[in-house]
């Protein structure tokens, strides 16, 4: 699949993602809910940014934010493409309630 950001976009996203290295990031990508053991949920991650690519970033630890366990910690490290990401905020922590409803 084709990104839809013009590759200066993508330059300028993957430096400031780059420059933010071992920090927290909320990340909400662009499918209205996914399913995980059974369990339907909104796309809501937050983890700790631990490597960037030109396509995609890695998080680990990460939690999903789901409404029956707001803080599921994922057992291994996520990867998502960065042309699937619809809204990020950096420096975000995790540990932070917020409703999910």
């Amino acid at each position: 699949m084709e990104s839809k950001r013009h590759p200066k976009q993508e330059d300028r996203l993957y430096k400031e993602l780059k420059s933010h290295l071992g920090k927290e990031v909320l990340i909400i990508t662009e499918s209205d809910q996914l399913n995980l053991f059974g369990q339907t949920f909104r796309p809501i991650f937050c983890g700790k940014l631990i490597d960037v690519y030109r396509g995609h970033i890695e998080l680990f630890p990460v939690i999903i934010k789901m409404v029956n366990a707001p803080f599921f910690e994922f057992p291994t490290p996520l990867c998502v493409p960065l042309e699937k990401v619809s809204q990020f905020t950096l420096d975000f922590d995790c540990d932070r309630q917020f409703p999910l409803t």
